[in-house]
């Protein structure tokens, strides 16, 4: 299987302090890949070199088969990006943020609004496409910030927090929504702290920590390895608690490594 992400000693330093150390990582394309790690970790440094926002101090990373340092105007196409705080301009309306994003990334003319009114819909926003995004709720910001993010039809999509400070009701409504995005084909990289999310959620899972790629693997292998001298004393457990008492577990882990 083609890769849609892959790295090789990706690096950033600042001055004396290596944000990300050598990461070698591989993200299988149609995918859903968990990115996880406590504050400070090395994720968001990550992924801005991912998202060429900034540049590698060395090392190379490759998004949909081009180079992020040689080909980044060709990588930024393939992306789509719904960050934790949404940036969405807060005094235009759900309809104008979404037509202004299409326009940027040159969406036809006569393919826009089709697009954007079948985005809406799938995301459940029509009903508030003429408020201003400043005048939404959490979950309608997450919501209006994923059709900005899509309308361009990106084959990787990232999802920095995407569910943080939702309800449950909307949190299940989003995850049913990226399991729908994956299932047409898209790549999505999701970096969450919420480890049932990432349990139900992900295919493959890479912990960074001191900006180093600290454990790669299914969610079930990671919690089979970090749970293997726990079993025993768990066994009369049901299998959503030992899931909690997992994550509790690769939490602890990753702090004091």
């Amino acid at each position: 299987m083609r890769n849609a992400i892959e790295t090789k000693n990706l690096t950033k330093v600042y001055k004396n302090f290596t944000a990300v150390n050598s990461l070698n990582l591989k993200v299988p394309e149609k995918s859903i890949f968990g990115l996880l790690g406590p504050n400070g970790a090395g994720k968001t440094t990550t992924i801005k070199m991912l998202t060429c926002l900034i540049q590698p101090t060395s090392g190379h990373a490759s998004v949909g088969g081009y180079d992020v340092q040689e080909n980044p105007n060709e990588v930024r196409n393939l992306l789509g990006m719904v960050p934790q705080q949404v940036s969405l301009y807060k005094d235009l309306t759900v309809q104008e943020n979404s037509e202004l994003c299409a326009d940027y990334y040159g969406v036809p003319v006569d393919e826009k609004y089709d697009r954007i009114e079948d985005l809406m819909e799938l995301v459940d926003i029509k009903y508030a496409r003429n408020k201003r995004v400043g005048q939404l709720s959490g979950g309608q910001k997450q919501k209006a910030s994923l059709v900005a993010s899509l309308v361009h039809r990106p084959e990787i999509l990232f999802l920095d927090e995407p569910t943080i400070g939702l309800d449950p009701t909307t949190k299940r409504t989003l995850w049913d929504l990226i399991r729908e995005l994956n299932d047409e084909g898209n790549t999505i990289i999701l970096c969450s702290h919420d480890m049932h999310e990432v349990d139900m959620l992900c295919d493959n899972v890479g912990i960074i920590n001191t900006g180093n790629l600290v454990a790669y693997d299914t969610p079930q292998g990671l919690k089979d390895s970090l749970l293997k001298e726990e079993k025993e004393r768990l066994l009369d457990v049901d299998e959503r608690n030992l899931i909690t008492y997992g994550a509790h577990l690769i939490l602890n882990h990753i702090r004091v490594l």
